[in-house]
């Protein structure tokens, strides 16, 4: 009875790990310090520097502070009424040299590698082609049939009908469908002005300027919901042309991208069909 108990706890842990990929994983939150969550390997990098930059200018501020204190408090003219003059001290004037240049150095290492990581794009399994308009995205997928829609945010009265967690000004009607761990090369552009397609999660930020097809990669390690924005400002509703990406298994990414052959604006279908499977699921092993 006990065996078959934990065998309950297991099942159920498991079929609750697979419905988080149902769940809004990288999008802002009331209240939160520092970066979303990351979901890529490039997101991960900007961690890691963003974590060195932040200790080395801590140390940087301590160390100014410490000095300030210490020439208020050692020059002040009660304890040094007669100040000494002098011109230069060779062995501090080497040290500030010496110490910014090699400071400079440990953050041109990891700074070097990680715009390299970003702008060399690897061998990508796909490639995802999206145009900005004033004020929605339009997507292709050429290795997929060539099928393309065009994503709009939802409007505030349609949240509450829609058949995935939605966020206001962050869901759109046609979301963005990739398979989890895949590298999918990005090709960015627009049709009337600058506009910038950036999911802070994968790490992505690239510009889409008319007449020029700009690229980037992701590399989504995580199933799950993912947005971003347009992050350059490009008219009155810059603000609301949302990103939604949702990363799903290959054969669910499959199903979807071979029911967008037919009808991109019929696919979200699929994505539904699927959440709803593991929440039965889901809800099916904690009942056992």
């Amino acid at each position: 009875m006990r065996f078959s108990a934990i065998l309950g706890a297991l099942a159920a842990f498991v079929c609750f790990t697979a419905a988080a990929s149902a769940t809004i994983i990288g999008a802002p939150a009331d209240g939160a310090l520092g970066f979303q969550p990351s979901a890529s390997p490039i997101m991960d990098q900007v961690y890691s520097f963003h974590g060195l930059l932040l200790i080395i200018i801590t140390a940087i501020s301590l160390f100014v502070l410490a000095l300030l204190l210490w020439v208020m408090g050692r020059y002040r003219e009660k304890s040094h009424p007669e100040p000494k003059k002098f011109s230069h001290n060779t062995t501090v004037e080497v040290v500030w040299t010496v110490v910014p240049i090699l400071i400079l150095v440990l953050i041109a290492v990891p700074s070097f590698r990680l715009l390299y990581d970003q702008d060399v794009i690897p061998e990508a399994d796909f490639t995802i082609k999206t145009t900005g308009n004033q004020w929605n995205w339009t997507y292709e997928y050429p290795d997929h049939g060539g099928f393309e829609f065009v994503s709009n945010m939802v409007e505030d009265a349609d949240l509450d009908g829609h058949p995935f967690a939605a966020l206001r000004n962050l869901t759109t009607d046609v979301p963005v469908v990739v398979p989890v761990n895949a590298v999918v090369r990005v090709q960015v552009t627009a049709s009337d002005v600058i506009h910038s397609w950036a999911v802070p999660s994968f790490g992505v930020k690239m510009d889409g300027i008319p007449g020029r097809l700009n690229e980037t990669w992701f590399q989504a390690t995580q199933e799950g919901i993912y947005f971003g924005q347009c992050s350059e400002i490009c008219g009155l509703r810059h603000a609301f042309m949302p990103i939604e990406v949702h990363v799903v298994p290959q054969e669910i990414f499959d199903a979807w991208a071979e029911a967008s052959q037919e009808d991109p604006y019929d696919a979200p279908q699929v994505l539904a069909a699927y959440y709803d499977s593991l929440r039965s699921d889901a809800q099916l092993a904690s009942a056992r």
